[in-house]
């Protein structure tokens, strides 16, 4: 499955406390579930973002409903499709 990253800012999301902002994984967790993807990791950044996704969805469709998941929730993301460094090495190769 296609894997990608979420640069997520919270510029426009009203967190009351920080135990409001850690359960909103769950519930972005089971909504990517229900779009064919799953939630691979979450991390808080330090930096100019405040937090890293990493999800696997079966296509590029299932990438855009979890990218518009994030939004609906109040998440600022810039959403990008990865590729593991040795799949790409495999790539190069070929050309």
């Amino acid at each position: 499955m296609p894997t990608y990253a979420s640069l997520i800012e919270l510029d426009d999301r009203d967190v009351q406390n920080a135990q409001e902002m850690a359960s909103i994984w769950g519930e972005i967790r089971t909504e990517f579930e229900q779009h064919n993807a799953s939630l691979e990791h979450s991390y808080a950044v330090m930096g100019p973002h405040d937090f890293l996704a990493i999800f696997e969805a079966e296509d590029n469709e299932a990438g855009f409903k979890c990218a518009l998941t994030l939004r609906r929730h109040g998440l600022e993301a810039q959403t990008m499709r990865i590729v593991d460094t040795d799949d790409f090495s495999n790539v190069v190769d070929e050309i």
